[in-house]
């Protein structure tokens, strides 16, 4: 598949050179700065950047706020939600403005910034939809909050979706042909895989937590280690249900729980691997399966969001969100076969190189940019700046613990 589709044929397709070096881009999201860690939104947003900070004149603001546990912390919350507001109205405007959003609070915490940015300022707007539920966030809301909802995409030039079967989600509220694919991506170059493990490893990495289907991960490995099959599992990550993995791993030799990671550690897992498992019950489409591929591994996951756009029979296989059954047959069959393993292994290590990774999609971000400025220019009476300017009439100056609120793949 190519990196990016749209509803129509131009899908972002102006060449890269068309977007000056001078082009200021602000990036809107939660990045994570003032967190303690950052979910799926935010490790996207630390590559974007590291990407394309060369070629453009990037810029972050982070709207990352812990979830609020107690009263006093709603009041610092909401303090620090008005401060980063009134930080960026006072902020020199940028060429385009490219926010990243979720579902539910995340969409209300981005939706000023689109507004803002789209009909006060009159600037290229592109929102990114993350999210593990938007389809639901839609499909349930309420008539004003639909309304609304519609409000805030048209104030957009262009929506970015992670998939078809987000598109699809997104056609709802937004004219297809204003719709983009740009799936997730990930560095191969950064995965050192080692597909010929022996005897097969199998390895879970995520948040321990009901979505992410650890309770079923430790079932299956349970009953296969019971059953004699011959493998090893690792199991990192943390979470309010860390506890089956410790269990897990006292009860078999073959099973390991390793707790949170670093992102090198991280890596190394990935590399060693040769099955990953993500029974996962709802994603839009989870970097931590692209790092698994990278990696080499053949996936075991759930067909749920974007994942059956990247996993197929070719490189691993998809089972129902909660059918423990069914993952563990289909993990002991896998297990079982060492060479069909490595096979599907190395499709998921070719298929992240020739369509998900970060070199490629950049460039697509870019194209995206430069069809943005374009149709703004095309469509200016003479009144705005020119790409490059920062814009006329500017206002002010120039210029994984706890996850963030709403950062999700």
């Amino acid at each position: 598949m190519s990196a990016v589709e749209t509803g129509g044929e131009e899908a972002a397709s102006e060449s890269t050179a068309s977007v000056p070096s001078s082009t200021e881009v602000l990036v809107v999201g939660p990045a994570g700065y003032r967190t303690e860690g950052t979910g799926g939104i935010g490790r996207y947003i630390a590559e974007q950047r590291r990407y394309l900070e060369d070629r453009v004149s990037l810029e972050v603001v982070d709207t990352a706020v812990r979830t609020p546990e107690r009263p006093v912390q709603y009041l610092r919350t909401a303090a620090v939600v008005l401060l980063t507001w009134l930080g960026f109205l006072a902020r020199r405007r940028p060429d385009v403005v490219h926010v990243h959003t979720s579902h539910s609070f995340s969409f209300y915490i981005s939706a000023p910034y689109v507004l803002v940015a789209g009909l006060l300022w009159n600037r290229p707007v592109i929102l990114h939809v993350h999210g593990s539920s938007f389809d639901a966030f839609i499909e349930e809301a309420s008539a004003p909050a639909a309304r609304f909802q519609r409000a805030v995409f048209d104030a957009c030039t262009a929506v970015v979706a992670l998939s078809d079967h987000w598109r699809d989600v997104l056609s709802a509220r937004v004219p297809p042909e204003r719709i983009v694919v740009v799936p997730n991506a990930v560095d191969p170059d950064e995965y050192d895989p080692d597909p010929a493990a022996n005897p097969p490893h199998l390895v879970f990495v995520s948040n321990h937590i009901e979505r992410k289907g650890i309770v079923e991960v430790t079932e299956a490995i349970d009953e296969l280690q019971e059953a004699g099959v011959r493998f090893r599992a690792t199991i990192a990550g943390s979470g309010p249900l860390s506890g089956h993995a410790e269990a897990l791993a006292d009860a078999h030799d073959d099973v390991d729980y390793v707790g949170f990671v670093s992102e090198e550690r991280k890596r190394e897992l990935l590399g060693e691997g040769s099955v990953y498992v993500l029974p996962t019950r709802a994603e839009g489409l989870p970097i931590a399966v692209l790092e698994a591929m990278a990696g080499g591994n053949a996936v075991v996951s759930t067909d749920v969001g974007g994942i059956p756009s990247i996993v197929d029979e070719a490189n691993g296989a998809l089972v129902a969100p909660g059918d423990v059954r069914g993952l563990t047959d289909t993990l002991g069959e896998l297990l079982s076969d060492p060479d069909r393993t490595e096979q599907m292994g190395r499709v998921s290590r070719r298929r992240i190189e020739e369509s998900y990774a970060w070199p490629d999609v950049v460039d697509e971000l870019l194209g995206l940019y430069a069809r943005a400025l374009n149709d703004r220019v095309d469509g200016d009476d003479g009144a705005g700046a020119g790409v490059g300017t920062g814009a006329d009439g500017d206002a002010g100056a120039d210029d994984a613990p706890d996850p963030a609120v709403g950062a999700e793949t």
